[in-house]
């Protein structure tokens, strides 16, 4: 006997009863409908199951993406610049809020200068450290930079001196120089500055919101 055949008509109308019957109940368990809707149609059950569950990963994603794009330094991070100036220079946050307050004292090159060494003692290519050298010199160091920073005359002679064969330390002297200037003058202000006094209020705050 020749299996009962379903005409294309009958399957349309299936079909078509199928996509306009009324929302499921809430709670009741929704019918599984994929096995009928090949035409992936905006009125298939599990087809808005889908979409629901992309929205969320998407929004899900979005959210962590942002989280990490408004980053901000703990309070045990912000008191711990208060501890040791060590600390402060080692934390890039910290560095960025230190440099405000030197803007607003005119000393912002100081924190630069000692920038531009400490990244010289990394260097290794002897084509890189001469060039390296140079542009700090150019930059903070000789009496015609627009930077000039507040060195010793000893200091600065030992400079001129490592010009003929510039190396990666040859700042060394004049980088401790000007931490010690930053630590004992700069940094006691900036400890007691509305940029630290605010951001350390801001980060109290958050910790008790939450």
């Amino acid at each position: 006997m020749k299996p009962h055949s379903v005409s294309g008509v009958e399957m349309r109308k299936r079909q078509a009863a199928h996509i306009e019957a009324p929302p499921q109940a809430p709670g009741q368990p929704r019918p599984n409908t994929c096995c009928l809707c090949w035409c992936g149609c905006c009125k298939c059950l599990w087809n808005e199951d889908r979409i629901e569950r992309t929205e969320r990963q998407t929004c899900t994603k979005m959210d962590s993406i942002e989280a990490a794009e408004e980053q901000h330094p703990s309070l045990e991070e912000v008191l711990s610049w208060a501890r040791s100036f060590e600390l402060l220079l080692r934390s890039l946050e910290g560095r960025e809020v230190f440099r405000e307050f030197l803007r607003s004292e005119y000393s912002e090159d100081n924190l630069l200068f000692w920038l531009a060494c400490d990244e010289l003692k990394k260097e290794t290519n002897p084509s890189t450290v001469d060039e390296k050298a140079r542009i700090i010199y150019e930059d903070y160091v000789s009496i015609l930079s627009p930077k000039e920073v507040s060195l010793d005359s000893r200091v600065r002679e030992g400079i001129n001196q490592s010009l003929a064969e510039p190396s990666s330390l040859m700042y060394e002297d004049a980088q401790l120089q000007i931490y010690t200037l930053m630590h004992r003058d700069s940094f006691p202000r900036f400890l007691n500055s509305s940029v630290y006094r605010d951001l350390l209020a801001s980060r109290r705050r958050t910790c008790l919101d939450t």
